[in-house]
């Protein structure tokens, strides 16, 4: 009985309770409120602000983000939520890029030296250009490439197989000089001094062709002996490979030093020699060098070749063969006379090129059309993503400034492109629907400085607007307070007294019921 009393006070309590925050809250001045007020408008600030850098860096809202992954597994919600956008570690990266195929990495054809280019870069600005996972993929990619089982019979392959696997580049460096002095004709030590030593193109030429000079002696050894024992196997094709990557760098060292008619023999002599290794995309630094050379015809005939479609497209083909087509009317259009007679039928090829390299990676125009800046690309690229545009635009720019009116042509029609594209993208139109891993990658791929591209364009997230609101809101109302004072405290107290006043009147009406059951009679007595 004394337990029902008890319960059966519990409305009362509430209801004195009530009372006196009402009382409480009829004694607040106005200061009281002007602090409450710009208190509030001062946090949701600072939480809005937060907000808005963590998707403007991870591409989510932070709160939704911790709801996800901590709160819904508490409260029961589904285990297959959506992994955080933090940024991967090596090993995770690599796991997530298998389970999705789109999403894979390639070399970049025209990537830079890292002792000539990179770190005089980083010498200039003091930032760091390459990631560490772009890094960590070039690594892997080395040791893939110049080592093989059989290197533990060589001593200065051995040095070289460690020196691969080297984190720090001064170790690197020092290892490759181990080797020469075991071996002045280890090729793959030539290789690394220039690609990491030697601080000018011209350094870096002369240490590939001492690579060059010592890789075809070792290239002409692994043939004779190629058919012996699969053992045998592997080191041809390591010292092919080393060979093939030997013969591009000094293509692209003649290339960067001006002989490009030099540069552009030894691409096709090398593409001719080795026609199988067409993977390494050799014929996108051939485009690059034929269109420096303004030879068209030749640009074209490797389009021909290379544009099909059982062959992987990238945005050099794609923004390449839309540039040629754009060549032919760009110097003659014009959008007021375009609109009133109409496109002719080159104009229409011309616009249709432009729109089907938009679709394919809709990240280059605003590079070609200096809205965004460009940094140094990576050694890595993701096709159709930023990195892959960054790459070309870094090449190509240059070619689009030389053909008068291209860029002007580009200007009016690339946007276009997007009222073709179906919304959302479920479906391509000329291409397969665009990847929705693109942007985790390329944050991956890019330094921290550069404002990764995003497409399609992300909605701002509720929690964005909320705060937004709620800092909009609670400023106002700090404002009002500091200039009618005496007005919103009136106003807040009826507020506050209208909003109380309903369980006030409710407590009241059960406090009567109960006072008058015959449940309170027996649990007073």
């Amino acid at each position: 009985l004394g337990l029902l009393y008890a319960v059966l006070r519990v409305p009362v309590r509430l209801r004195d309770g009530l009372a006196a925050v009402t009382v409480f809250l009829s004694t607040l001045t106005p200061k009281f409120y002007f602090a409450l007020t710009v208190t509030s408008s001062f946090i949701s600030g600072l939480i809005f602000v937060f907000e808005w850098w963590h998707f403007r860096k991870y591409g989510t809202s932070f709160i939704e983000q911790v709801s996800v992954s901590h709160l819904r597994p508490l409260i029961g919600g589904a285990e297959n939520s959506p992994p955080a956008p933090a940024a991967f570690s090596a090993g995770e990266s690599e796991t997530s890029r298998q389970n999705m195929p789109e999403c894979k990495v390639w070399r970049n054809p025209l990537n830079l030296f890292r002792g000539a280019e990179y770190s005089r870069y980083m010498w200039v600005t003091g930032k760091e250009p390459l990631t560490y996972y772009d890094m960590n993929l070039s690594a892997q990619d080395h040791q893939t490439f110049f080592t093989c089982d059989t290197d533990a019979l060589r001593p200065s392959d051995t040095v070289m197989q460690k020196a691969w696997r080297e984190r720090n580049p001064q170790a690197r460096i020092k290892a490759a000089h181990q080797a020469l002095e075991l071996n002045n004709d280890c090729a793959t030590a030539y290789v690394l001094l220039a690609e990491e030593e030697a601080t000018t193109i011209v350094d870096a030429e002369k240490y590939f062709k001492q690579a060059l000079k010592a890789g075809e002696i070792i290239y002409r050894k692994s043939q004779n002996c190629h058919s012996q024992s699969p053992q045998h196997e592997a080191q041809l094709r390591r010292d092919t490979n080393v060979l093939v990557y030997v013969k591009r760098r000094l293509a692209m060292c003649a290339r960067k030093l001006g002989r490009i008619r030099e540069a552009v023999k030894m691409m096709r002599d090398l593409m001719k020699e080795f026609p199988l290794l067409s993977m390494l995309n050799i014929h996108e630094n051939l485009l690059e060098a034929l269109l420096e050379l303004q030879a068209y015809a030749d640009v074209q005939a490797v389009l021909a070749k290379y544009d099909d479609i059982s062959l992987p497209k990238s945005a050099a083909i794609c923004y390449t063969a839309a540039l040629l087509k754009a060549r032919a009317v760009s110097e003659r259009f014009s959008p007021e006379t375009a609109s009133k007679r109409g496109l002719t039928t080159a104009e229409i090829n011309a616009v249709e090129a432009i729109h089907r390299a938009v679709e394919f990676n809709p990240h280059v125009p605003k590079y070609l059309l200096e809205m965004k800046s460009l940094v140094l690309p990576p050694e890595h690229i993701l096709k159709r993503g930023d990195s892959e545009a960054v790459a070309y635009a870094f090449f190509h720019l240059q070619h689009w400034k030389r053909i008068e009116g291209a860029l002007n042509l580009l200007h009016c029609t690339w946007e276009g492109t997007f009222r073709m594209i179906p919304y959302p993208l479920e479906k391509g139109h000329l291409f397969y629907p665009y990847p929705s891993c693109t942007e985790t990658a390329d944050r991956e791929l890019l330094p921290t400085f550069h404002e990764v591209s995003v497409y399609p364009q992300k909605e701002l997230p509720f929690f964005i607007h909320f705060t937004a609101g709620l800092c909009s809101f609670s400023a106002m109302l700090a404002l009002l307070t500091h200039q009618f004072p005496e007005l919103m405290v009136v106003f807040a107290k009826a507020c506050f007294g209208t909003l109380l006043s309903p369980f006030i009147f409710t407590m009241e009406h059960i406090d009567d019921l109960l006072l008058s059951s015959p449940w309170h009679q027996l649990a007073l007595v």
